[in-house]
C-alpha cells in the first residue's frame, strides 16, 4: 500500500497575548524515504511531557469548549507569568505525542518487510491518525502484542531503566521515589523487584499504598502519616538509600529525602562533624507535577546535590549500544515488567472536550489516559 495519506492531527497553538487554541487539523503524508515508514496511529498515552506541549502553562479554570469549522477545538489562557516561558513557541501550531504505536500502512524501499507489522514509535506528532518518520524510531512489537500493549514502550520504561544505569554508574546501592504509585512508579518498582534493588516506594495515602502493596512492594511509605519522616530515616537506614527521584519538584520532597540520608548516615559516626557526613546524598528532579519551589531546609551537611534528570540526556549517556539494549529489554518484557494500564480511552475528539481536558491535566496518580487516534 503506498500513496498520500489524508488523516486528522492534533494542532496545539498559544497566540500572542496568551491564549491556547487546540484543534484537529487536515493533513497529508507524503511518499516515505527509502528508510521511512508510514504508521496508521491506534493508541498513543497522554503523559505529563505530553501536557507541556499539549496544554502548556495554562490556568485550568480558563479551559472551554470552542469550535473550529464543524469541529471541536478547545481553549484556555496561559497564566500571565509564564508567557517569556513560552515566547519561541507564539503562533507555532504543534502536534503532541511523544510516542505510540500502530500498524505501518506504507515503507520505503529498504524497509518493504515492515509492511502490515505493528511498531512502537517515538519521536513526537503522535496525536495525528498517520505519522511518517525514520524506521530507526520504530520497535516491532511481538506477534501477541497490540497497539495498545506498545503505545507506551519508550519513555516510561526507559525512565525506569535508566534511574538503574543512573544509580549503577553514579555508584549508588538503593533508591527513594516520590510519587511511586503512578504508572511509572509502579513499573520502577517491579523493575526492582526483578532486580533486586532496594527501593523506598513513598506514596501520599492509603490507597495509593495500597495498589503498591498488591504489587508485591517491598517498602511503601505513606508520607500523610505523622511520623513519615521518621519512618524514611529509617528505611534509608536498612536500605543504605542515597540516591532519590522526585516527579513532583515542588515542596520539600527533596529535603525531606537529604535529611533522612543525612540523619541515616550520622548514625555511624563516632565524632561530631560540624559540616555534616561524608557520605554524598543525591536527589534528581525529574518531573513538574507541582511548579511551585523547590523548597530546602539548610541543614543537611554539605556532601548531597540537587539537580534536574531528563531522559534523552541520560540516554545519549549510555550510549548507543546500551540503549539499544535497554529498548530490547522492554520489548522482552512488555507485557510483565513494562505493563501499562489505562483508566480511560479516547478519540481525539474526545480529548477536546473541557471536562476531559480539566480531568487529565491533573495529573491524578493512578490515572492515565489513553488517546485512538484512528477511531473517528
Amino acid at each position: 500500500m503506498s500513496g498520500t495519506f489524508k488523516g486528522l492531527e492534533l494542532r496545539s497553538t498559544i497566540m500572542k497575548g496568551g491564549e491556547l487554541l487546540i484543534k484537529l487539523a487536515d493533513t497529508e503524508v507524503g511518499e516515505p524515504g527509502s528508510d521511512e515508514v508510514i504508521v496508521r496511529v491506534e493508541a498513543t498515552p497522554i503523559n505529563p511531557s505530553d501536557l507541556l506541549l499539549l496544554l502548556g502553562p495554562i490556568d485550568p479554570n480558563s479551559i472551554s469548549s470552542a469550535t473550529s469549522g464543524e469541529r471541536p477545538a478547545l481553549r484556555a489562557q496561559v497564566a500571565a507569568h509564564a508567557l517569556a516561558s513560552i515566547d519561541a513557541r507564539i503562533d507555532q501550531p504543534l502536534v503532541p505525542g511523544n510516542e505510540g504505536a500502530g500498524l505501518v500502512v506504507a515503507a520505503g524501499s529498504n524497509v518493504q518487510q515492515l509492511i502490515g507489522k505493528r511498531v512502537g514509535m517515538r519521536g513526537g506528532g503522535m496525536y495525528a491518525q498517520y505519522r511518517k518518520l525514520p524506521v530507526r524510531d520504530c520497535m516491532i512489537l511481538p506477534d501477541e502484542a497490540t497497539s495498545v500493549d506498545g503505545a507506551s514502550m519508550f519513555i516510561n520504561p526507559l525512565t525506569a531503566l535508566c534511574f538503574i544505569e543512573t544509580m549503577r554508574m553514579e555508584r549508588h546501592d538503593a533508591l527513594i521515589h516520590f510519587a511511586a504509585a503512578s504508572n511509572l512508579g509502579r513499573m520502577l518498582n517491579r523493575l526492582c523487584i526483578v532486580d533486586g534493588i532496594p527501593l523506598i516506594n513513598v506514596v501520599r495515602n492509603a490507597d495509593q499504598a495500597a495498589l503498591l502493596t498488591q504489587d508485591g512492594a517491598n517498602c511503601i511509605l505513606d508520607s500523610s502519616v505523622p511520623d513519615f519522616e521518621a519512618r524514611l530515616t529509617e528505611a534509608v537506614a536498612s536500605t543504605g538509600a542515597t540516591l532519590c527521584f522526585d516527579p513532583i519538584g515542588g515542596g520539600r520532597q527533596a529535603s525531606v529525602a537529604l535529611s533522612a540520608m543525612e540523619a541515616a548516615a550520622a548514625r555511624g559516626q563516632s565524632e561530631y562533624n560540624r559540616y555534616g557526613t561524608d557520605l554524598f546524598k543525591q536527589v534528581y528532579v525529574y518531573g513538574l507535577l507541582d511548579q511551585a519551589p523547590i523548597l530546602l531546609d539548610r541543614w543537611v551537611g554539605f556532601a548531597w546535590s540537587v539537580g534536574g534528570w531528563l531522559l534523552t540526556h541520560r540516554l545519549r549517556q549510555v550510549g548507543a549500544e546500551r540503549a539499544a539494549a535497554l529498548r530490547q529489554r522492554v520489548v522482552d518484557e512488555l507485557k510483565t515488567t513494562f505493563k501499562t494500564s489505562y483508566t480511560r480511552t479516547l478519540t481525539l475528539r474526545e480529548a477536546l472536550s473541557p471536562d476531559v481536558a480539566r480531568a487529565y491535566n491533573r495529573k491524578a496518580t493512578g490515572e492515565k489516559y489513553l488517546i485512538t487516534p484512528h477511531i473517528n
